[in-house]
């Protein structure tokens, strides 16, 4: 399983945005060359995120974006969802027709692949942005401190 590139740069985005005070506007350009994102694809990913409401967008001569949750309540399963949707590591799992041998669901390896994805599912929504961003501050700090 791979999470697409448009998801890693989500990631960066509401990390990004959740070192800083919360309700703190940034714009589009700011963001992209923060998280090292090219612009053209940033609007995109923000569509997703602010769809999602895990951003509000304001526009404007004072617009931009600000998160609409504080991060606690940002996961990282919040964000892999807003830009891929439901992921499945097997296709039959969310279709059980597609199966060619015609198990219906009725498979020990569909039965071991589900019970996976719902511990990776448990796991991804366990972490949340403001300890992602607790850390994120810890290893910068250290990174600075190294002679």
């Amino acid at each position: 399983m791979k999470f697409n590139q448009a998801t890693d740069y989500a990631f960066r985005i509401i990390l990004y945005m959740s070192t800083l005070p919360f309700g703190t506007r940034k714009v589009g350009a700011e963001l992209a060359k923060t998280s090292k994102i090219p612009e053209r694809f940033l609007l995109k990913i923000m569509r997703y995120l602010v769809n999602a409401k895990l951003l509000h967008s304001y526009r404007g001569v004072d617009g931009g974006f600000t998160l609409a949750k504080k991060p606690k309540d940002i996961s990282l399963y919040d964000v892999v969802t807003a830009v891929e949707g439901d992921t499945y590591l097997q296709h039959c799992l969310y279709d059980a027709e597609s199966c060619s041998r015609g198990c219906h669901g009725q498979c020990a390896v569909q039965e071991a692949v589900g019970k996976i994805q719902a511990v990776l599912i448990e796991e991804l929504k366990k972490v949340d942005f403001e300890t992602l961003a607790k850390r994120e501050r810890s290893i910068h700090i250290s990174m600075h401190h190294v002679v």
